[in-house]
């Protein structure tokens, strides 16, 4: 779960960069959905916090958290759960020892609760009080100077965390419980492997993905903001599938150490659950996006499709909303689905999956 490029700014800069190299597009097919369901949602008032860009939430148990990106005093807001009371605010923004500059990735584990800041780069982690109404900050991780950018984490094999790696040299950094480097594995799945070698920066940043793992199955997926391309591996199995839809790749203008978005807007968030992948897709051109600019108006943020994919990546069903969301935290065992629209002043949705 996930911090997302803003769009509107690359579109700006895509003008001004014209004259550099492109990325070009191999043909790729649509991903067929045997089912298609729409779903018609019911907004849950939130009357007590005030949300500037509600983004992602998560449930624990009887708590939830949802995450403000933009957040003008607090990032984070702890709820009860089902019914949403509001408990407290933590995470506050600003530049001192105790605060963070930038919210990007969080998961609960267990009790405890861990927050990504990009621009410090370092983990945070809070803990429920005995009471269950507050969190407490207890720890924070400084990472590995190899991590570079990290915006995306999630807790992974023997009690270590892993990131994308937006240099490009790898797929990913496995780091131990103290931020520090264990290894870099994988790679970006390009067909453009020549390109990759020279611009690895460029190919990093353009590949930016949302990711998410399932301890329990050993299944890690990875979503591609930009293009549509879905990468499943089973860790346990040593396998890795690569899914590429119509978007196809990632499409961007190289710089030397950076890349500008060109092509479409492909995923939003991602969840793993022990039984099913479930992506946020949006599948918007930024020509599109860049239009919609031009003539003051603006497309909604997020996507109104979710598709679910079974464990080994196999398309099964996509869910139609009726809002178009930023974040989505699945509850299987409720037949749930928990949403974040952030087009809206009432931003929270449930779905019925059933």
């Amino acid at each position: 779960m996930k911090k997302l490029i803003s769009i509107v700014g690359l579109l700006g800069v895509v003008a001004l960069y014209a004259f550099t190299r492109t990325s070009p597009q191999p043909e790729h097919s649509e991903i067929t959905f045997p089912v298609t369901e729409e779903l018609q949602g019911r907004v849950v008032p939130l009357d007590s916090v005030f949300f500037r860009y509600p983004y992602r939430l998560e449930v624990r148990g009887d708590r939830v958290v949802i995450e403000d990106l933009h957040g003008p005093e607090y990032y984070y807001h702890l709820f009860t759960y089902p019914d949403f009371r509001y408990l407290h605010s933590f995470g506050q923004r600003g530049e001192g020892p105790e605060e963070m500059q930038t919210v990007d990735d969080f998961f609960w584990n267990g009790q405890t609760l861990w927050a990504l800041d990009n621009i410090k780069s370092e983990l945070v982690r809070w803990e429920l009080n005995e009471s269950r109404d507050k969190m407490i900050r207890t720890e924070r991780i400084k990472l590995d100077k190899a991590t570079f950018r990290a915006l995306d984490i999630v807790p992974f094999q023997n009690n270590s965390f892993l990131i994308p790696n937006y240099s490009g040299d790898s797929r990913f950094c496995q780091v131990d419980r103290n931020g520090k480097l264990l290894k870099k594995w994988g790679e970006i799945p390009t067909e453009r492997k020549d390109d990759l070698q020279k611009y690895p920066y460029a190919f990093g940043y353009g590949w930016r993905s949302f990711i998410d793992y399932a301890p329990k199955t050993g299944t890690l997926v990875a979503a591609t903001q930009f293009g549509e391309v879905l990468e499943v591996w089973n860790v346990k199995k040593n396998t890795h599938k690569v899914i590429k839809g119509r978007l196809g790749e990632p499409e961007f203008k190289i710089l030397p150490e950076y890349a500008i978005p060109t092509g479409a807007i492909g995923h939003n968030d991602i969840q793993v659950t022990d039984h099913y992948i479930y992506v946020i897709y949006r599948g918007v051109s930024m020509k599109d996006d860049m239009l919609a600019h031009q003539k003051g108006k603006s497309l909604p943020t997020g996507g109104k499709i979710v598709r679910v994919f079974s464990l080994e990546g196999e398309p099964l069903k996509e869910y139609h909303l009726d809002h178009s969301v930023s974040g989505i935290w699945v509850m299987e065992d409720e037949d749930k689905m928990w949403a974040l629209d952030v087009n809206s002043d009432e931003p929270l949705v449930e779905y019925n999956i059933k």
